[in-house]
């Protein structure tokens, strides 16, 4: 991804200011990452490579004001934030967000915000990774007709990114102690070594702090909130809370849904659990812009893909005028 030319620099900045001016009238526009490889994934080729992700965050830096987050949500709710305003997130909490994105956002001085899935800290997984993982390192062919996933070829890049889709959606929406169980039969068939360090451990994340990034809180183990029942919702919300606390000796307040896409994977009832847990700001995947008077505890967010500067300048830029899909209702907001 190359740098964009001063011109249109300057003409995208000019339109985001009138798109998203300060005080009152300003929206606030929340970007969201996972990963950050070293080197390009050929398994994950959405996800950006150190270069490509200091391409983005270089072009963020010369177009928007980059806020902490939950300065930025406070500033929101005044009519306070800068024109152009803008928070960078990352979901999961994958080892390579210190390794690899720290150090870039710190030599560019920009702030961020990693939510941390604490079931994994420390040598964890995530059911996704374990079947990205195991199809990365499975022979040809991987037979899972008895588990209703058909025999799998995967014997180059390309039939292994299809055969990850395949068993994805095959098991993504199957109650979570049924797809614990699946996947867990899947990585026994595959009969293959799994890496260790693929999410932060307690360490990692107490490190963050010396590159300026804060901690929010993801759940314990990513359900879908939608698919669990409230005690189980509850737990996971307060849990991850919790342990994040303690690793770090402070108060964490910010909080990202799982999935977090409005009414889908998260209810009213799971904005007011993360609301009597004590978290001031929740993102989710609504796509679109902030504006004042947002629900605080349901801020939106988007995740541009493009892969030419000039592309994924002006999809962030076209975010500011893009309203969200419809947060859900809560009896809070409703004065219940």
């Amino acid at each position: 991804m190359n740098a964009l030319p001063a011109i249109a620099t300057l003409a995208l900045r000019a339109t985001a200011q009138i798109v998203s001016p300060g005080g009152r009238r300003a929206s606030l526009l929340v970007v969201m990452y996972h990963r950050v490889f070293e080197t390009v994934d050929p398994l994950l080729p959405g996800e950006p490579d150190a270069q490509r992700f200091a391409a983005h965050m270089g072009l963020i830096s010369s177009l928007f004001n980059v806020l902490p987050l939950e300065e930025a949500v406070l500033r929101l709710q005044r009519g306070t934030l800068p024109p152009r305003a803008l928070c960078i997130t990352f979901d999961d909490g994958y080892s390579n967000n210190l390794d690899v994105a720290a150090p870039i956002l710190h030599a560019m001085g920009l702030p961020a915000t990693i939510f941390v899935t604490t079931g994994f800290l420390d040598g964890g997984c995530m059911w996704n990774d374990l079947v990205i993982e195991t199809i990365r390192r499975a022979k040809s062919p991987l037979d899972l007709s008895d588990l209703g996933l058909g025999s799998l070829q995967v014997s180059g890049w390309q039939q292994k990114q299809l055969a990850i889709k395949t068993v994805i959606d095959g098991v993504k929406y199957l109650e979570p102690p049924v797809r614990a169980d699946r996947v867990r039969q899947i990585v026994e068939r595959a009969n293959v070594r799994l890496p260790e360090r693929l999410m932060m451990s307690e360490q990692q994340v107490r490190k963050l702090r010396d590159f300026g990034i804060a901690v929010g809180a993801h759940t314990e183990t990513h359900p879908i909130l939608n698919r669990i029942d409230d005690r189980q919702a509850r737990q996971e919300i307060l849990l991850s809370k919790q342990r994040l606390e303690q690793v770090l000796g402070e108060s964490v307040n910010s909080f990202a849904y799982p999935n977090g896409r409005p009414g889908q994977d998260y209810s009213p009832r799971h904005v007011e659990l993360a609301r009597d847990a004590g978290f001031k700001v929740a993102v989710t995947t609504g796509w679109g812009a902030a504006r004042m008077g947002a629900d605080t505890l349901q801020i939106p967010r988007v995740a541009p893909w493009d892969a030419t500067a000039f592309r994924y300048a002006v999809r962030l830029v076209k975010s500011y005028t893009q309203r969200p899909a419809a947060a859900v209702t809560t009896a809070h907001e409703e004065g219940g």
